[in-house]
């Protein structure tokens, strides 16, 4: 287990390489041997740090690697979470500036809005209990800044330890009636300026929504933490991310769920 002051240390390191907008690297391996609680460690600290610079309360989390298609462009096999801050979660239609990230990607997902906590007394949470504390479904955007990864190089451990990426969220109108939608095999479709750029179903990530719910409810649950009444859980990408140019529109749309738009401004 690393120390406090390793952790403190690394989280400021990890904050300066994306401030600096250096190249994304994996940290180095004697930090990595410790293994992933000390990543969700660096995490915490890290969001101590941004909380610092201003990025917000945390207002959810996201589930990030949790369809078959981001596990096979990024080449880890296993999901992640990271935090969503108040200051980027913004309503669709959006006007995003790529100039404004480090190597903006755009990904496609169910966000969950929680209508109740779920402490550790609940769990061990699953699909079906997390459902009555569910208050809406909508069809989302994740913003993430990958830093021109060489995603050949990527590790679970660095990915955790840095946020996994997150630089936002883009939420559709929130659908109460979210029950009437079959969440394993509703359809999923992209576009980019009108053409065909992907899809998919919501059941590829975790083979529904509420799994990731559940997955990263317990995580924090283990670590002392947990989900809380009005956050927003984003449950992985069911297509391929889009790094979008300026001038470009994004479109997502999910049978049930309806639609959301994004432009990327120059």
């Amino acid at each position: 287990m690393l120390t406090s002051a390793t952790i403190d240390d690394t989280a400021r390191a990890c904050l300066d390489l994306h401030q600096r907008r250096e190249r994304y690297r994996p940290l180095d391996p004697a930090l990595r041997a410790g293994g992933i609680e000390d990543a969700y460690r660096i995490q915490d600290a890290l969001h101590r740090l941004m909380q610092e610079a201003g990025r917000g309360a945390i207002a959810g989390f996201k589930v990030a690697l949790t369809s078959k298609a981001m596990q096979q462009l990024t080449g880890v096999d296993q999901p992640a979470a990271g935090a969503i801050f108040s200051t980027v979660v913004v309503p669709s239609p959006a006007r995003i500036r790529p100039a404004a990230h480090h190597h903006l990607g755009v990904e496609f997902e169910v966000a969950v809005r929680l209508g109740a906590d779920l402490p550790a007394s609940g769990g061990p949470w699953t699909r079906a209990s997390v459902a009555d504390r569910v208050a809406a479904c909508m069809p989302a955007f994740e913003l993430i800044e990958d830093g021109h990864a060489d995603y050949t190089t990527l590790d679970a451990f660095t990915l955790v330890a840095q946020n996994t990426w997150n630089a936002g969220v883009v939420l559709g109108s929130p659908v109460a009636a979210w029950r009437r939608v079959d969440l394993e095999n509703a359809v999923t479709r992209a576009w980019v300026n009108d053409a065909p750029a992907g899809q998919g179903k919501t059941g590829d990530a975790l083979g529904h929504p509420l799994e990731a719910v559940a997955w990263v409810a317990n995580l924090l649950n283990r670590r002392g933490r947990m989900l809380v009444n009005g956050m927003i859980v984003m449950t992985g990408s069911s297509i391929t991310t889009r790094f979008p140019e300026p001038g470009d529109r994004v479109r997502f749309a999910i049978d049930g769920l309806g639609e959301i738009d994004l432009e990327a401004e120059g």
